[in-house]
C-alpha cells in the first residue's frame, strides 16, 4: 500500500514539475499552535515541499508528518503515535488552484487557494486565504488558516481533553524559486 501511495504521489509531482513554468521549495515551513489551558502546544516542520505551476494557477504541497518538531519530545511521540497516526497516515498534502493567480504581482497580494486538503486519510475541501508575491525568479506566499481536529477524525482521549484544543492555528511560509532541471 506504501508503495502504491507514493507512486501515485510521484506521478503527481512528475506530472506538475513538467509543466512548463514551475517554481518550488523542498524547504517550505508549516507551524502549528493549540492554545490550551494547561499548556499550549507549538510544533514546526521546515521541510515541506511545495510546487506551483504558473501556467495552470495549481498548487500541491507534501507535508512528512514526522517532521514536525515539538520542544518536548512526548509531545512529539503523542502526536504521531495517538493523534495523527504517522505510520498510518504519514503524509498530509493539498492539491488547488490559486485564485486570481494572473493578477499576483511584487507586491504582497492577498488572494485564496481553493482546494482538497488531505491529513489523517480524510479528505476536505478548503479554502485558504494567502498572501503571494512575485519576485524576479522567485514566488513567495504566506498565510494561517484554522483546522478543527473533528473534521480529519482525529481523536483526542476524555482523559486530556481539556489540555488540546479543538481548532489549531497552522500557519505556512513558502519561499518557491523557478525550477530548473
Amino acid at each position: 500500500m506504501k508503495l502504491v501511495i507514493t507512486f501515485i504521489c510521484c506521478f503527481f509531482i512528475t506530472t506538475v514539475v513538467n509543466s512548463q513554468e514551475r517554481y518550488l521549495t523542498k524547504k517550505g515551513a508549516i507551524t502549528f499552535y493549540s492554545k490550551a489551558p494547561m499548556e499550549d502546544i507549538t510544533a514546526e516542520n521546515n521541510q515541506v515541499l511545495s510546487i506551483i505551476d504558473a501556467s495552470s494557477g495549481k498548487m500541491a504541497i507534501s507535508i512528512l508528518m514526522k517532521s514536525f518538531m515539538f520542544k518536548k519530545a512526548l509531545m512529539q511521540e503523542h502526536f504521531n503515535e495517538n493523534y495523527v497516526e504517522s505510520d498510518k497516515f504519514p503524509k498530509a498534502t493539498f492539491k488547488g488552484s490559486i485564485l486570481g493567480f494572473d493578477d499576483i504581482k511584487e507586491t504582497a497580494t492577498n488572494t485564496q487557494v481553493k482546494g482538497v486538503l488531505s491529513l489523517h486519510g480524510v479528505k476536505k475541501e478548503v479554502i485558504i486565504n494567502a498572501n503571494f508575491k512575485k519576485i524576479k525568479d522567485a514566488i513567495l506566499v504566506d498565510g494561517d488558516f484554522i483546522i478543527e481536529v473533528d473534521n480529519f477524525n482525529i481523536k483526542i482521549p476524555a482523559v486530556v481533553a481539556k489540555n488540546i484544543a479543538k481548532k489549531i492555528k497552522v500557519s505556512f511560509k513558502f519561499n518557491h524559486t523557478t525550477y530548473k532541471k
